[in-house]
């Protein structure tokens, strides 16, 4: 068929709907050249007519036509409205697979409408008469060939961002105005929602873009002009002139108030309102306001922000999948006993129509009769046989007819219970922000209402309209602005899935008021009691992340790290008193997982999926996590992911609870049978939570002090103190100077950095140390004046915290060993005793090799890995955790001088494998011809080890430690086998990790079953 032929055909055929579509179809398939579904796929597997009928025989019409991974079409006859088919797809496009495109067509016009996830939708038309323009028959052809050629270049996300930094631009120029910030932000999601309205066809004509057109022809004319239409919008019955106005409502549009906008401001307002934001992605779209509409975060505006994706790893374990296998589990019994009924009633039916055959045989073979005795004997023979047999049939027909309406019934009375359920169904966000969960709850429920109407009305039950709406979500949160931002976005989110899915949204109001939605404080009321929540089935969201030690001071900004401000020491001294069942040292984020815990207990919450700093897992944080484990459960947890908050990346463990106790459990993607407090999956019958502190293990690792200001200085600058004269009090300057180790000096090359540490002398007897007084006068007491707290100001010539126990403790060594506190690998070094270690390194004072040797063997770093948390994505080694917890082999514990087990073999295995290992590692880093071993000006201190040249300098600073423990290069290997061969005959375990049965789980289980053995001695 050619395009002449086509066009002249259909320009004049009247043919209605069913009796066209096909035939129009199928020419068109002629026109461009592709196999119609007859000829490409005679099964109607993957192309095919009349897709989609239900269980009871009757057509449900999904689609007129449907080809797998293309499209799918509706048709509408003349004069009907395309709008109506293009609603009956959005409605079925779940169950036609989500094609990527939805065509609507009648015989002058064929409508696509994109139909890619997170992409502008887009619609293109192709009119009857363009049929003859080869580009536009190519172009069909691709709907066929390669529908991706029409997918959207922009994605929901790039539009957002965009609109949400114009707004941006336009919320700064107001507040610089004098307008207070509050009552910017009320008037800017005013004009965004108007926006949005009108985009989706909530104003008429465009009415939101012709109010700003008029407005820039004068200036000063904007105010009254929007005031008018805020006016139409809050009232029933509303209207611009001559235009009604649908009542908004819902106190976003509650009175007329505007702000004025000079002629500048409303050309950018046009702009923006050109922009398609019935697009928007509500998902984003606050945390994008609010950066932009609340002082306080302005500077995140080019940050990150959490996606869907990650927001769905909450939602789908709390609320999708139980709903689902719940409606799952209830379907599947009385859609079984309907369609039971359905193939006896067929069965009855074949029968019927067997017997009915006979029937009709007897009533021939009776009018043959004519003699009426032949007639009367015939009767009394067969009569009453046929009437008996007529009378069964009759009866199975009406049977069956019963059997099939009480299954329907009875399915029928499932799916309204269930759909009663599921709309007094309710999901709490106790720190909802500006509503990012609550938007995914809100779609999640209503895709699972919608799916629930679809699969009823495949057994003829008609379907009901949709009601789950906002008020199925309730949120707390302390920032109005943040609040009034989750309530725009969930109100976005509900006519955009009415919209998708081929609904009118409501009217009169459109806006429910969302009073749901509540602006407190969710963990403490104003008098210092513990807040309460609103009842609900669920529980999710992401609580602040602030830890402990910010609390109260907060945290400047950072390259990585966005400021906080503290919550001050009044709030979190009430906060700790109101809430004696969270330890007094874990971070904000506890109090929501005790909360939630509380009520499932209770039995008024069924579960719970909350996001935390993967923190979560260790010290006291893991404390409330404890009580869910032992009384109930984790079910599914990912214990370390990437996130982003306040537009800094964070690693967090994303934990879903409740209180059941099923046994079967998925972490980070894998079942298990069991999650434990740490966020570890139960092996070989222990849980590590439990492994306690041992005696023998104490006061021998210790955390560097914390400095609270810069006290560290360069090396030149450290030794010119150190030469000068004796002091007035006659004592050097090496008393209260020495050097310094911190995390980087260990991972990467030594900075050659000192430290002033005055230790706890009074400032009289500081004040004698000239020098290194004069420079902390100057430097260091000036940042210390605006420290939050009195101590620490008021001895501000002093180190945060002394180290005076470490120090006391490396007195009697000769060296210490020293690991970084946070680091990729677990790595340990030895040190000067005389170095004092800051707060990112932990000091261990021991000085033997077989000490070293243990810690730097593969058990002691399995244990340290499970036992620690982590920071970002690099593990977290503390005293407390991970070393005075460990089982050191009998006889070789730290609480035994290093003299009394000299003559140890298994000692002296140890020492000679650790003393190889680190010998091999200090050739490595730094080779006898790279560097130069320059005395230290004071005796004491091991010797300065300085570059010979511009080259060696270049090449050592490749040599790291962690550059090695990267590439771990073969002799390395072989060393650390060696050592942890030594380690294994140590704890008696040597046959077994030569034979390679000893698994990382066992000996982790090993080593548990020794850690509790000792704690009981």
């Amino acid at each position: 068929m050619n395009p002449h032929d086509f066009i002249a055909k259909w320009r004049s055929a009247t043919l209605k709907e069913r009796s066209g579509s096909q035939s129009h179809f199928n020419d068109l398939c002629a026109l461009l050249g592709v196999a119609d579904p007859a000829t490409a796929d005679p099964t109607g597997e993957w192309f095919a007519f009349e897709k989609g009928t239900s269980k009871s025989g009757g057509a449900i019409g999904w689609a007129d036509v449907w080809r797998r991974g293309c499209f799918a079409w509706e048709y509408k006859g003349p004069g009907k409205s395309l709008d109506n088919a293009l609603n009956q797809l959005l409605q079925y496009r779940g169950q036609l697979e989500n094609p990527p495109l939805l065509i609507v067509s009648d015989m002058d016009r064929i409508c696509v409408h994109t139909n890619w996830n997170n992409t502008v939708q887009e619609v293109h038309e192709f009119p009857l008469n363009r049929m003859v323009d080869a580009d536009t028959r190519d172009r069909l052809k691709r709907i066929f060939t390669d529908p991706e050629a029409f997918k959207p270049a922009k994605t929901r996300q790039a539009l957002t961002e965009e609109a949400a930094g114009e707004f941006a631009a336009i919320a700064k120029r107001l507040r610089d105005r004098g307008h207070q910030a509050d009552e910017v932000a009320h008037f800017v999601n005013r004009l965004a929602f108007c926006m949005f309205a009108e985009d989706v066809a909530l104003l008429p004509d465009h009415l939101f873009t012709k109010m700003l057109e008029h407005s820039r022809s004068r200036e000063g004319v904007f105010e009254d002009n929007a005031r008018k239409l805020f006016a139409a919008m809050a009232q029933p019955d509303g209207s611009v002139g001559f235009d009604p106005v649908d009542w908004f409502n819902g106190g976003l549009f509650e009175d007329d108030q505007a702000l004025p906008l000079t002629t500048a401001d409303v050309k950018d307002l046009l702009k923006a309102a050109r922009r398609d934001w019935s697009a928007i992605d509500p998902s984003i779209l606050g945390t994008l306001f609010e950066r932009g509409l609340d002082p306080d975060k302005r500077s995140q505006l080019g940050a990150h922000y959490t996606d869907h994706a990650k927001i769905m790893m909450i939602v789908q374990p709390v609320i999708i999948d139980p709903l689902e296998a719940e409606w799952q589990r209830s379907w599947e019994a009385a859609s079984g006993a309907f369609t039971r009924a359905e193939h006896t009633a067929e069965q009855t039916i074949a029968k019927a129509s067997a017997r009915a055959d006979l029937a009709d045989e007897i009533m021939a073979l009776r009018a043959s009769f004519r003699d009426p005795r032949q007639l009367e004997l015939f009767e009394g023979l067969s009569g009453q046989k046929r009437v008996r047999e007529l009378d069964a049939i009759r009866a199975g027909l009406r049977e069956a007819s019963r059997n099939m309406q009480a299954a329907r019934a009875a399915a029928k009375q499932v799916r309204d219970e269930y759909l009663l359920r599921l709309r007094n169904f309710r999901v709490l966000d106790p720190a909802c922000g500006s509503g990012n969960f609550l938007y995914v709850a809100l779609t999640a429920l209503k895709d699972i209402e919608h799916r629930v109407n679809i699969d009823a009305e495949q057994l003829g039950i008609e379907r009901s309209a949709p009601e789950v709406g906002p008020e199925a979500v309730l949120g707390i949160e302390l920032n109005p602005y943040a609040a009034e931002l989750a309530r725009v976005s969930v109100w976005i989110g509900e006519i955009q899935w009415m919209r998708r899915n081929g609904f009118a949204a409501a009217r009169n109001p459109i806006l429910r008021p969302l009073n749901t939605i509540e602006c407190r404080d969710a963990v403490l009321n104003p008098d210092g009691s513990r807040a309460e929540w609103p009842a609900a089935d669920v529980v999710v969201g992401n609580p602040p992340f602030l830890g402990n030690k910010l609390m109260i001071s907060g945290r400047r900004a950072t390259k990585t790290k966005a400021a906080t401000s503290g919550l001050g020491e009044a709030y979190t001294t009430a906060l700790r008193n109101a809430w004696p069942d969270v330890p007094g040292g874990a971070d904000l984020v506890c109090y929501w997982f005790a909360k939630a815990w509380e009520m499932l207990a209770a039995g008024t919450l069924t579960r719970a999926g909350l996001v935390a700093t993967n923190s979560i897992r260790g010290g006291v944080n893991r404390e409330v996590l404890k009580p869910i484990v032992s009384l109930g459960q984790i079910y599914e947890a990912w214990s370390d992911e990437s996130w982003t908050v306040d537009g800094a990346a964070v690693r967090v463990s994303l934990t879903c609870f409740d209180a059941e106790q099923s046994g079967n459990a998925i972490l980070d993607g894998v079942p298990v049978g069991r999650i434990l407090a740490d966020l570890s999956a139960e092996r070989s019958g222990v849980d590590l939570t439990l492994a306690v502190p041992l005696a023998v293990n104490e006061c021998v690792a210790f955390q560097g002090p914390v400095k609270v200001g810069p006290f560290d200085v360069p090396g030149n600058m450290a030794r010119e103190w150190l030469l000068l004269p004796s002091n007035p009090n006659g004592r050097s300057n090496a008393d209260v100077v020495q050097p310094l180790l911190n995390g980087m000096d260990i991972t990467r090359r030594p900075s050659g950095r000192w430290i002033i540490n005055f230790k706890e002398m009074s400032a009289s007897e500081a004040a004698l140390f000239e020098a290194p007084f004069e420079h902390t006068l100057s430097v260091v007491k000036p940042i210390r004046d605006g420290n939050r707290d009195e101590f620490r100001r008021d001895h501000w010539w002093q180190l945060g915290r002394s180290g005076r126990l470490v120090s006391d403790a490396c007195r009697n060594v000769s060296r210490a060993i020293f690991s970084p506190r946070v680091a990729k690998h677990r790595l340990f070094v030895w040190g000067s005793a005389a170095t004092l270690a800051d707060s990112a390194v932990i000091a261990i004072a021991r000085d033997d090799d077989t000490s070293f040797g243990i810690l730097h063997s593969r058990f002691h770093e399995l244990w340290s890995l499970r036992m620690g948390t982590s920071l970002e994505d690099r593990p977290r080694y503390t005293p407390s955790t991970t070393f005075e917890t460990f089982p050191f082999p009998e006889g070789l514990t730290p609480n035994i001088p290093a003299a009394a087990y000299a003559d140890d073999p298994r000692a002296q295995a140890i020492a000679a494998a650790a003393a190889r290992l680190n010998a091999l590692r200090e050739n490595w880093l730094n080779p006898e011809d790279r560097v130069l071993r320059v005395p230290e000006v004071v005796p004491g201190y091991p010797d300065r080890l300085l570059p010979r040249d511009e080259a060696a300098a270049k090449e050592l600073k490749k040599r790291t430690l962690t550059n090695l423990y990267n590439a771990r290069p073969q002799w390395l290997l072989n060393a650390h086998a060696a050592l942890d061969a030594a380690v294994a005959d140590a704890y008696g375990w040597g046959a077994d990790w030569r034979a390679g049965s000893l698994t990382d789980d066992e000996i982790l289980a090993r080593l548990f079953r020794l850690n509790q053995a000792r704690a009981t001695v």
